[in-house]
């Protein structure tokens, strides 16, 4: 049971009795609102290689799977988003770049993961940049000479008898425009960290419009808060995320005009990050949260294995091999390749969009997230890509994706409907709530019938309550719920000091669910 459960038994099956009830009859608790136990990561949806990856990493850093699952799916978006779309029906295509956000408390490994998913990435880039060397070093040199054909040009116009000065200033004109036009190509970049919106764009255009932004931080969101700009700013985001035009024009820049942005982002943060989201300017209301693929797992820490099996090499190996050669193979793709559906799959998916239609009305399951779940089912059908391409990292792009395939990709979308559900219901929720869960599961466990404040401080965690003041909340809440009561502070003696700290009783109900 996780630390935000509470079982139904405190107060379901109770019979109170004279005998159960001290002092004042108390009166019946008012349940509170526990949140409903969240699905693990499905690893068994991805193809084996990626699987087993995802679980070695898992066992090897003791963290759970959803962590290093949510970033194979973001590191497979990075080696496909800009290069590959998927044609779900007539005119309804989709690109492969997602959004995810995965919540974990510190303390949970969460660089290693990164690591150890990502490094094939980098290593993958750095192939790239080696491989582009000769083509840059030529392109630096053609600039230079044409700059300095150009330059010798003007200064012969220049120095010209007037007779000949108009043809050669028409020379000097044509040899300045052909040295402008000479391009260099940038220095080939896969992933990005802690970068501004303007940064974005930049990247995008130099990058054949995509750009992966992977971090086990969660400073992107405080970027796209106003943390440099002073007001949120969060266009390029939305934009690369649904693949819309960018233009961009800025003074004293050259104009960039990314056609279809392919960003993908990979984030592990803390869990009040989530919390906090709803309170960016526009995040809501523009769409923005509603694009993300969120992740809430349950934190091992505490019940960690610590002589854990060790990443097996030949996983590693193949995960690297395999990624590394999907990435290069789509690097240098200038028109994306369009993935189809078999007809199975496509029936797949048609089944899966009315499951979600009929969950969208004003009392349906997906009323509280309908702008999130509104994007569900192209979501479901971007994973899909991801996994087809996964399964076939040679050719996939030379084949139709299967049924099997569309159906792991819904039970991935079915996951990320859980969590979905939950981190929007705390976003609205009352902060309080979470934090009386948290210590009527404790009083339930512990079972002390009377206590008071400093001693139930001192056993609970410092993560969930950092100072004392922060269980007043909680305890208030429980109080007006009826579940316990403060007691009336002792006579003072005179001899001064501090007061001493309130001490509470707890309902019977608790207890007896012991």
């Amino acid at each position: 049971m996780t630390s935000n459960e509470v079982s139904p038994d405190l107060w379901e099956g109770f019979d109170l009795t004279a005998e159960d009830i001290t002092g004042p009859v108390w009166d019946e608790p008012v349940p509170l609102k526990a949140r409903p136990a969240l699905p693990a990561f499905p690893v068994e949806t991805l193809p084996a290689w990626l699987g087993d990856m995802v679980r070695g990493v898992a066992e090897e850093t003791q963290t759970p799977a959803d962590l290093a699952g949510c970033l194979a799916l973001a590191v497979l978006a990075t080696a496909a988003g800009g290069r590959v779309k998927v044609n779900v029906r007539g005119h309804w295509r989709e690109p492969v770049n997602i959004y995810t956000a995965i919540a974990l408390d510190p303390g949970n490994r969460k660089s290693a993961v990164f690591d150890l998913m990502v490094r094939p990435l980098l290593a993958a880039e750095k192939t790239l940049i080696e491989l582009s060397a000769p083509a840059r070093a030529e392109a630096e040199t053609t600039a230079r000479l044409a700059k300095a054909a150009a330059d010798k040009a003007a200064q012969k116009a220049a120095a010209a008898e007037p007779g000949q000065r108009s043809e050669l200033t028409v020379e000097a004109v044509a040899l300045a425009q052909a040295a402008e036009e000479t391009t260099v190509p940038a220095v080939p970049q896969l992933v990005a960290d802690d970068v501004t919106p303007e940064n974005i764009g930049t990247l995008l255009d130099q990058q054949g419009g995509r750009i992966s932004c992977l971090s086990a931080e969660g400073e992107l969101f405080d970027i796209i808060a106003g943390r440099y700009s002073g007001r949120p700013n969060m266009g390029m985001f939305l934009k690369g995320h649904a693949g819309d035009m960018i233009r961009v024009n800025r003074q004293g820049r050259e104009a960039q005009h990314i056609d279809a942005p392919a960003v993908t982002v990979g984030l592990a943060i803390q869990p009040e990050v989530l919390d906090s989201l709803s309170r960016i300017d526009g995040a809501d209301g523009r769409g923005l949260l509603a694009r993300f693929l969120y992740s809430k797992p349950d934190s091992l820490v505490g019940r960690r294995n610590l002589s854990p099996a060790l990443l097996d090499e030949q996983t590693a190996a193949t995960y690297a091999a395999q990624l590394g050669g999907l990435t290069l193979a789509l690097a240098d793709w200038t028109e994306p390749a369009v993935l189809t559906l078999s007809p199975e799959a496509d029936a797949v998916i048609l089944a899966y969009q009315k499951v979600t239609e009929s969950r969208l009305g004003k009392e349906g399951p997906l009323a509280p997230i309908v702008k999130w779940a509104s994007k569900r089912d192209g979501a479901v059908a971007r994973i899909a890509a991801l996994l087809h391409l996964a399964t076939h990292p040679h050719d996939g792009w030379h084949r139709p994706i299967a049924a099997p395939t569309m159906a792991a990709a819904t039970q991935l979308g079915d996951y990320f409907t859980a969590h979905a559900l939950d981190v929007f219901d705390a976003m609205s929720a009352d902060p309080a709530q979470d934090a009386a869960l948290t210590v009527l599961t404790h009083l339930a466990a512990a079972n002390p019938g009377r206590f008071n404040k400093r001693e139930l401080f001192r056993a609970l965690r410092r993560t969930d309550f950092p100072a004392i003041t922060d269980l007043d909340p909680a305890l208030t809440l429980l109080e007006e719920h009826g579940w316990i009561r403060q007691q009336p502070p002792p006579p003072r003696t005179g001899r001064g000091g501090r007061p001493p700290s309130p001490r509470y009783e707890t309902h019977p109900r608790i207890s007896r669910s012991s």
